[in-house]
């Protein structure tokens, strides 16, 4: 396969808000969430070598870019015709010049109305700002609200107390233990289960403010806290 060439980072300011504005599909009073696009394969390139985010996250997403794409522009089409996953880029609503990280649902069962959450903060600047937080949030509406899910699932290392406590302040319930099924840094460790229903995730937004852009916020306010 050929590899992707890294592609010219978007603009930053205002010119890189317009070319977003399209693609966004929720803000918060933090962060917002757009569609992925294919100029993201630049910055999935190097996210898919950061050892920081291998150990806290472990991302099939990631490695499957890596290792069974190699990084080829296919990955683009094949994740955006996928039925099975929603990928969304996080971008803070002030001052960065480049995605924070990514959003996605994934092994999603519209039948039986669940699917499994993954939350990654690519930028250590990003981290402990309620970024993830948020983003955690806005994704798991956009599954209740546009998908119809009742139930979302998450997973997470022993280790990663940041990822779990983020889980935790969104209303999720740790529900189980996978015993040592997790295998980083030559050890296994476990990988804490959590959980989220329908009703626990209305009940939370009650206090939340979130809205989706094609409300009246008009078109110069993208970058409002």
């Amino acid at each position: 396969m050929t590899r992707v060439e890294p592609a010219p980072l978007a603009p930053v300011g205002e010119s890189r808000a317009v070319v977003h504005r399209l693609s966004i599909v929720s803000r918060g009073t933090r962060v917002y969430l757009r569609t992925l696009q294919p100029e993201d394969l630049h910055y999935l390139s190097a996210w898919a070598e950061d050892p920081f985010i291998e150990r806290m996250v472990g991302s099939e997403f990631l490695n499957a870019y890596k290792h069974v794409y190699d990084k080829d522009p296919s990955f683009y089409e094949a994740v955006l015709t996928d039925p099975s996953q929603v990928v969304l880029m996080v971008e803070a609503n002030r001052g960065w010049a480049k995605p924070i990280g990514l959003a996605r649902l994934f092994n999603i069962h519209l039948l039986e109305g669940y699917c499994f959450l993954e939350v990654m903060l690519t930028d250590p600047k990003a981290i402990r700002r309620g970024f993830g937080v948020e983003a955690g949030k806005l994704i798991s509406y956009y599954g209740v609200d546009v998908l119809g899910l009742r139930r979302i699932e998450a997973k997470v290392y022993e280790y990663n107390r940041l990822s779990a406590n983020s889980l935790r302040r969104n209303g999720f319930q740790q529900e189980g233990v996978l015993r040592k099924a997790g295998y980083q840094d030559g050890r296994y460790w476990d990988v804490l289960v959590f959980g989220i229903l329908k009703d626990e995730i209305d009940e939370k937004r009650k206090r939340d403010k979130p809205y989706l852009p094609l409300a009246e916020t008009g078109g110069d306010t993208l970058d409002a806290p």
